[in-house]
């Protein structure tokens, strides 16, 4: 067989029924003013796909010390705000979305983002990974690179946008 015996499919063309089926696309978010980079990645994976949208945040609580509940350093209204306040910022995309307030011990949230990511079913996670080095992420136990260990899905970190500062002088 020769070279020219051999036939390559057109690799830039995706066949019916292939490609990415993100529609299912899960938004972590931990501060609204925060997450408008990652918003604006999933608004646009979300339009292209025809897919549905949850913006989720993690109401972290530190266990329980000497018989006393759960210490929670959000209410459930300041919770529930977290979200709520991304919306405007999808609908000025035309898209809708949900929300969800979830519970986790301080330590463990990237477990409960990967075991919410699984119960909804999500497609992917897009998520805000702020620049670090390697070592302090290994360290500090990025919740970003650990989402990344344990999701069944793939994981999209988006960087936040660098934000240059001048000085008055210009």
């Amino acid at each position: 067989m020769s070279i020219t015996d051999i036939a390559f499919p057109d690799i830039d063309a995706l066949a019916p029924g292939d490609g990415p089926s993100f529609r299912r696309i899960l938004v972590p978010i931990s501060l609204a003013g925060d997450a408008a980079e990652t918003l604006a990645v999933a608004a646009r994976v979300c339009s292209s796909t025809s897919g549905v949208l949850r913006l989720l945040h993690v109401r972290v609580y530190d266990p329980p010390m000497g018989g006393y509940g759960r210490f929670y350093p959000q209410t459930l209204t300041e919770a529930a705000a977290v979200p709520e306040r991304a919306l405007p910022t999808i609908w000025a995309y035309g898209l809708t979305a949900t929300t969800a307030v979830i519970h986790a011990p301080r330590g463990e949230v990237a477990s409960a983002i990967a075991q919410h990511a699984a119960a909804w079913r999500a497609d992917v996670i897009v998520m805000t990974r702020r620049p670090t080095l390697a070592i302090r992420r290994v360290l500090a136990r990025s919740v970003p690179d650990q989402v990344m260990r344990k999701a069944h899905c793939p994981v999209l970190a988006v960087p936040p946008r660098r934000t240059i500062t001048q000085n008055a002088d210009g």
